[in-house]
């Protein structure tokens, strides 16, 4: 009865459409690239590289280059990654796989050199305009067949923002929803209660201060996360996102009253102590470890770490205690609590320029099969997929991971890509620096959100 409640609820869930999209001016607006002949005329199609290795198999010896953002290879999204790589190497004695795995930020720095030098055979990607536009118009990515993976149970919508002009050239690997982790015994131990207004939130931080504990560990040296931060209280406050951000990005004009409100907010609440001392120059693994050790009482960060439930390497009073909440809702604001910040975020792709393109997207195919990616991503407390994955529920899954099962199947709305992610590679680099003094104070509402509509010009 158990496991069937909670098939019902992924199933439900995965109704959801989540659009990679910004509103109305999606990256189908942007030139097209210029035809890589050669790419569509080399890549093979799915059902003649996924499920026929017996037949296609050849003995000549290939190597593979994967370039990834995933350089933990012992716990959540890269541990997967390396278990498909070992399962498909060993199935294809002949093919050698060399991972090259770097932080997102390094990652996508050298990205910008591969794309220059040449790329390496299968790459990470995100299916949003700032990183795809430009990587299209550089003509780097092979196209693949959509028709290929009409039985792979991707999610509705999912594949929109792996396109361009109708053409598909990546595939998403995952259903991101943006949350603050808690430790839920420290919580019970202090008498705290999960805030369920912006108000509660900031109240509750006092209380946290006060117990010598940081409230809510943030990744503010990166710049993505409090961009995403920003579009969650746009989502509460306006109760869309998209719209009102494609408008602005489009006409150069961010002086909608919204993102004045939101932007002001954030700045508040940075300087109410809500985040650490230092938030604004500390990293990604700085700010979790802040949470992982129990010096915080919530991480904000999405669901891709749900995987800190079955990490080993975290105390268990300490893992076993993780929930999360997402934004709770602004007074005066439109959006509703479950008015969510959720997108299909990063996936996979295989070079244009690739020698070896056949066996890169035979791999990718692979990596895609249903019961790889999808099966033990959920079994490994990864999160949720692009693809379906209501035939691997168990019943015993993590309450972690059924915490952010039943927020997308209460989801009433999803925000889409988030606004740092939504223009030009350009808007982009100046949002994710201007926010972190935008954030601290040092800059103004007024001209931080002049410099982002600047950007867009």
């Amino acid at each position: 009865m158990k496991r069937k409640l909670l098939v019902t609820l992924l199933t439900t869930a995965m109704t959801i459409s989540i659009l990679a999209g910004c509103g109305s001016t999606t990256s189908t607006e942007a030139t097209a690239p210029a035809a890589d002949t050669a790419a569509e005329e080399t890549a093979t199609p799915a059902e003649e590289t996924a499920d026929t290795a017996d037949d296609t198999a050849s003995t000549e010896p290939v190597t593979l280059k994967v370039f990834s953002n995933l350089p933990d290879r012992k716990n959540g999204q890269g541990l997967v990654e390396q278990m498909i790589i070992d399962e498909y190497t060993a199935a294809n004695p002949n093919v050698t796989i060399e991972v090259e795995a770097l932080d997102e930020e390094a990652y996508k720095t050298k990205f910008k050199a591969y794309a220059m030098d040449g790329m390496p055979d299968v790459v990470s990607i995100w299916g949003q305009p700032s990183f795809l536009d430009d990587v299209l118009n550089a003509g780097v990515l092979a196209e693949l067949n959509e028709a290929d993976y009409a039985d792979y149970g991707f999610v509705s919508g999912s594949l929109d923002g792996f396109k361009k002009d109708g053409k598909l050239y990546g595939l998403p690997r995952n259903t991101d929803i943006m949350a603050f982790y808690y430790n839920q015994k420290m919580f019970e131990d202090n008498g705290w209660k999960v805030p369920a207004t912006y108000d509660e939130l900031l109240a509750l931080a006092d209380d946290i201060n006060a117990a010598g504990i940081v409230p809510v560990a943030m990744d503010g040296g990166d710049g993505w996360p409090m961009a995403i931060y920003l579009t969650d209280l746009i989502v509460k406050i306006n109760g869309t996102h998209g719209d009102i951000v494609s408008e602005a990005i489009a006409n150069a004009d961010f002086s909608n009253p919204v993102f004045k409100q939101a932007t002001e907010l954030f700045a508040q609440s940075a300087q109410a102590g809500l985040f650490q001392t230092g938030y604004d120059s500390q990293d990604y693994a700085t700010a979790m470890n802040l949470f992982t050790n129990g010096q915080a009482a919530m991480f904000y960060m999405g669901s891709w770490e749900s995987s800190m439930a079955l990490n080993q390497d975290i105390s268990e009073d300490i893992r076993t205690n993780i929930r999360a909440f997402t934004m709770p809702v602004v007074d005066g604001g439109k959006g509703k609590a479950t008015d969510i910040a959720a997108w299909n975020g990063g996936g996979y792709a295989v070079s244009a320029s690739s020698e070896v393109k056949n066996e890169a997207i035979k791999f990718l195919n692979y990596l895609y099969q249903p019961d790889k990616l999808s099966k033990y991503g959920w079994e490994n407390g990864v999160g949720m997929s692009a693809q379906d994955q209501t035939a691997y529920m168990s019943g015993s899954e993590t309450d972690l991971q059924k915490q952010f099962m039943d927020i997308l199947n209460n989801a009433t709305s999803v925000s889409g890509t988030p606004i740092n992610d939504c223009g030009p590679s350009v808007f982009k680099t100046v949002m994710e620096s201007e926010i972190q003094n935008a954030s601290n104070g040092t800059t103004s509402a007024e001209d931080f959100l002049t410099s982002i509509g600047n950007a867009c010009k």
